[in-house]
């Protein structure tokens, strides 16, 4: 017989109790995010989708999974939870429209050394918000207690999302040719992507989170850099099913010059020109030093999305864009010659002292 004390999982740092107490709390966030298709219910071991009751005849079902990045370091670091939830369903269902797909549905995975409710419940809250904008339920997820892998109050996110497109109405950017035009729409602030650079610059220049932004004195530093991730969806997706679009990239980590070739065949070139930086990378760009070629490469600069239309259609589709809410301007053209993105001709998106001239073959 052993004279040790029985242990639990509660000893080695594990509450069952609590991850309990946490999807009662949320069950109400989800059933918000019913749609049809899906009663949103959780508890189970799998959520469930109908894409028939959804109206879909003969879908393609596309699926994208994504996290938040070191954003959520700031987040821990000035105790605002609410609006990382928003950035986790931004990056999975804005590269669902890409594609041309409605998002359905998605699934979170939260993951912490030990469960905090209150901070984990403020996070669903947000990914539930993020849910209800993109018009998709939130059908499930996990949460994971696990002792020893993060340092205390940090923890991590990732998201799983699936959409649908009826067959043959997918977009793949196979008819974007020479002489259409490419509309910017504007981002939200940096989105998610990029910040570990920022981080370094916040580091290097010691600035103090809770200070008013140098570039926006009506709010904190912490509350300019922690806006959400704007979601495309509802403003996209009548223009995608009206035939308007005929490729559309998401302005994410790699910035222009990876991002915009990934939907151009062979032969067509993206050339974007555009206006000057707004406030906050103007701010970046200066405070980091950083050279126009990582600028752009690294930030969306402004331009959270990138639509490719037929130049007849670009005025059309601004007008819409921005009766949906959104900014939106032509920023740049398909040009004939080797698949890639030149932003030489843009020097007020990089700045005023910008003398690069230099393009990014795809």
């Amino acid at each position: 017989m052993s004279n040790h004390k029985p242990l639990t999982y509660a000893d080695a740092g594990v509450s069952i109790a609590a991850g309990n107490a946490l999807v009662k709390m949320i069950a109400p966030l989800a059933r918000a995010t019913a749609r049809p298709g899906a009663d949103a219910e959780l508890g189970g071991f799998g959520g469930f989708f109908d894409p028939k009751a959804a109206g879909y005849k003969d879908p393609l079902l596309v699926a994208a999974n994504d996290g938040v990045g070191t954003k959520l370091k700031l987040a821990i670091d000035t105790g605002r939870h609410d609006g990382v939830g928003i950035d986790l369903v931004a990056m999975c269902v804005n590269d669902l429209i890409v594609q041309g797909a409605e998002p359905l549905f998605f699934l979170d995975y939260f993951a912490s050394g030990k469960l905090d409710l209150a901070v984990a419940s403020s996070v669903v809250a947000g990914i539930a918000e993020g849910c209800r904008i993109a018009g998709c339920a939130l059908i499930g997820g996990e949460t994971a207690e696990m002792p020893g892998m993060y340092a205390d109050g940090d923890y991590d996110l990732a998201g799983f999302s699936v959409g649908a497109v009826e067959r043959g109405e997918q977009l793949t950017g196979a008819d974007v040719g020479t002489g259409d035009v490419l509309i910017g729409v504007a981002s939200s602030g940096a989105h998610s992507n990029g910040y570990s650079l920022i981080r370094r610059i916040l580091s290097l220049r010691m600035h103090d989170l809770a200070a008013p932004a140098p570039f926006d004195p009506t709010v904190t530093l912490a509350e300019a850099l922690l806006v959400p991730t704007r979601i495309y969806v509802k403003a996209l997706l009548p223009l995608v099913r009206a035939g308007s679009i005929k490729a559309m990239a998401h302005i994410t980590g790699g910035g222009f010059l990876e991002n915009i070739p990934r939907v151009l065949p062979a032969g067509a070139r993206a050339v974007v020109s555009a206006p000057a930086l707004s406030p906050l990378f103007d701010w970046l760009r200066s405070e980091g030093g950083i050279a126009p070629g990582e600028m752009a490469r690294t930030f969306n600069c402004g331009t959270g999305m990138v639509v490719v239309v037929a130049a007849d259609r670009a005025d059309a589709v601004v007008a819409a864009l921005v009766a949906a809410g959104e900014g939106a301007a032509v920023i740049g053209r398909i040009e004939a010659g080797t698949k890639g993105c030149d932003v030489s001709g843009a020097a007020g998106l990089w700045g005023a002292d910008a003398a690069w001239t230099a393009s990014h073959d795809g």
